[in-house]
């Protein structure tokens, strides 16, 4: 049974290790950039409708970045967030306002959709070893054309109104749909960090010929991903569909650059093998928090990208740098070292016979 002082141990253990964290960081500048706009705002942006209406479109931004970082887990990238999350959402939309399906059954047919679509282009790069790269960007562009083709140039408002007063619904000032966003962050986080198909998941993108060798395959790992990504991708179109006063074709056009925005800032390495919920749910508070300022300070949206960009650009360049080091570090750790002075007969005498026991862990991991 561990003891207090052991239990006290690891709790500060892992109290240090989180203070230095990249999720910290971000949990502080949360904090600063939050108390900086109430203080610009005269405390406006304390009030409750503000901040009913901050997190009701902070939801969208969490969901996309999980969605990406699903995908990030193995090594894959997502280009098709944006348009299968905006094809979804209009599919959901004329579900209801043009077939008259209910809202249950049309908000079910979209995730079910993405999550399908998710789950062919999984098959489809494992069938044919094309790039995840190359195989989004095509469905990126197939989708963007479906979504056309459902909505065309109008805007598709008139459906469930039941669905509209979820999104707006807020008790507390809480929106439902971010407490969505939540509770998606947190069962995510159960799965990658306790269940065993999350693990193997991380297992497959961090050291692939290592988890084939443990007898994970691979394959199975990408094709996960990429219906997790998609079901993801789902829930954001339902909390979109919820949230905005109608969907048209617009619907997903600026999802892609969040979506990566988020878990890359929040931490997540893109060769895969890591993943960083609480980070990527923060980084999505602090994009959120930019796009605030640009409302109250009358920004040009174009800075906003551009400072986002750069930021991911800044992140990715330093983790590549921080690796070089580690790997330098290492290399120079790992040098053979000079063979000490020969100490002669009388200190051979005082080494253990050769059937010792064995090492622990000699037996190699399993």
């Amino acid at each position: 049974m561990m003891t207090t002082d052991g239990r006290g141990a690891r709790t500060g253990a892992a109290l240090r290790r989180f203070s230095r964290s990249t999720a910290m960081t971000l949990l502080c500048v949360t904090l600063a950039g939050y108390l900086a706009l109430g203080a610009a705002s005269s405390g406006a942006f304390f009030e409750g409708p503000s901040v009913r209406t901050f997190l009701q479109y902070l939801a969208t931004p969490i969901l996309i970045g999980l969605a990406q970082m699903a995908a990030l887990c193995v090594g894959q990238l997502n280009l098709a967030v944006g348009a299968l999350g905006g094809c979804t959402a209009c599919l959901t939309g004329v579900l209801m306002a043009d077939d008259g399906f209910p809202a249950p059954v049309a908000v079910a047919a979209g995730v079910l959709a993405a999550t399908a679509a998710g789950l062919v282009t999984g098959v489809f790069i494992v069938v044919t070893r094309i790039n995840g790269f190359i195989v989004t960007l095509a469905t990126m562009t197939i989708l963007l054309g479906a979504q056309y083709r459902l909505v065309g140039t109008r805007t598709v408002d008139d459906y469930s109104p039941a669905l509209k007063h979820l999104g707006r619904a807020a008790p507390l000032n809480v929106p439902l749909v971010f407490l969505t966003a939540l509770a998606a962050a947190a069962l995510l986080a159960a799965f990658m960090y306790r269940a065993t198909a999350g693990r193997r998941l991380l297992a497959a993108g961090g050291n692939p010929l290592a988890a084939r060798l443990s007898g994970i395959s691979t394959d199975r790992q990408i094709v996960l991903a990429h219906t997790l990504s998609g079901l993801l991708v789902g829930i954001a179109a339902v909390t979109a569909t919820a949230s905005l006063p109608g969907v048209n074709s617009s619907v997903g056009g600026d999802w892609l650059l969040p979506s990566f925005a988020a878990p890359i800032i929040g931490g997540v390495a893109l060769n895969g093998g890591s993943v960083a919920v609480l980070g990527t749910v923060l980084a999505a508070f602090v994009m959120r928090l930019i796009d605030a300022a640009r409302a109250q300070f009358s920004l040009d949206p174009s800075w906003v990208n551009f400072l986002i960009g750069l930021v991911v650009l800044g992140t990715v360049v330093g983790g590549h740098m921080h690796q070089r080091q580690l790997a330098k570090k290492g290399t120079a750790q790992g040098r053979t070292p000079q063979a000490p002075p020969d100490p002669g007969p009388a200190a051979g005498a005082a080494l253990p016979h050769a059937g010792g026991a064995a090492l622990p862990n000699s037996g190699g991991a399993r």
